[in-house]
């Protein structure tokens, strides 16, 4: 299997569970010079659908009402993997491991009030999940100075690395290593490997199926 199959995401599931998961996002218009804008972005993924607020005016609306194509791109970066690990003297072997989604689709904006109040109250729910407000409701007049779009997704595609690519002893020295340098983020980074942290070093308890 070539590379590039190895790293795609076959997994629904897990794509959603990584949109709902991650809070920042990337919406991609053309602009009326033809160049891309691209502006990140709050979201929420409900029924299959991205979701972003914004203001009643401003470039990327123009933007979508003269091309309604767009792009939505979410990505994560889990480790950052030096070039000593392979090589001390061999700068080009610095690698990452990540997972990102890009979405291709139809951005539109959303006129129906109980639609508009269930992606605002979407965005409440994810972003401020200890709640402490009191939720929308679609007769109140704050769904008249907000703007909602909604990206209507056409293709899907994630990709993701954590060393999935490798035979099980190597996948293990790089846990090592990963674990030895301990970057901020290295423990969540095993975990998503699926490698424990024990006191008697690392164990995998979980072969990842993306």
């Amino acid at each position: 299997m070539q590379l590039i199959g190895i790293l795609q995401i076959r997994s629904f599931e897990k794509i959603k569970e990584f949109l709902n998961e991650e809070h920042v996002g990337r919406i991609s218009s053309i602009d009326k010079n033809g160049f891309p804008q691209i502006i990140p972005m709050n979201f929420v993924f409900l029924n299959d659908a991205i979701y972003v607020h914004s203001h009643v005016k401003g470039e990327k609306l123009d933007n979508i009402s003269r091309n309604s194509k767009v792009g939505f791109e979410v990505d994560k970066e889990l480790e950052f993997l030096p070039s000593y690990f392979e090589d001390p003297t061999d700068a080009s072997l610095a690698d990452t491991l990540y997972i990102s989604v890009v979405i291709k689709g139809i951005g539109s904006f959303v006129s129906d009030r109980e639609e508009k109040t269930l992606a605002l109250n979407g965005l409440m729910e994810k972003y401020q999940p200890e709640g402490q407000y009191d939720p929308i409701k679609s007769d109140m007049q704050v769904l008249d100075v907000v703007t909602v779009i909604k990206i209507s997704p056409k293709t899907i595609h994630g990709k993701y690395k954590i060393g999935q690519d490798l035979n099980s002893v190597d996948r293990m020295d790089l846990a090592q290593k990963i674990l030895k340098r301990n970057s901020p983020s290295a423990i969540q980074t095993l975990k998503i490997m699926g490698f424990e942290v024990t006191d008697d070093g690392l164990r995998m308890v979980d072969e990842p199926v993306w």
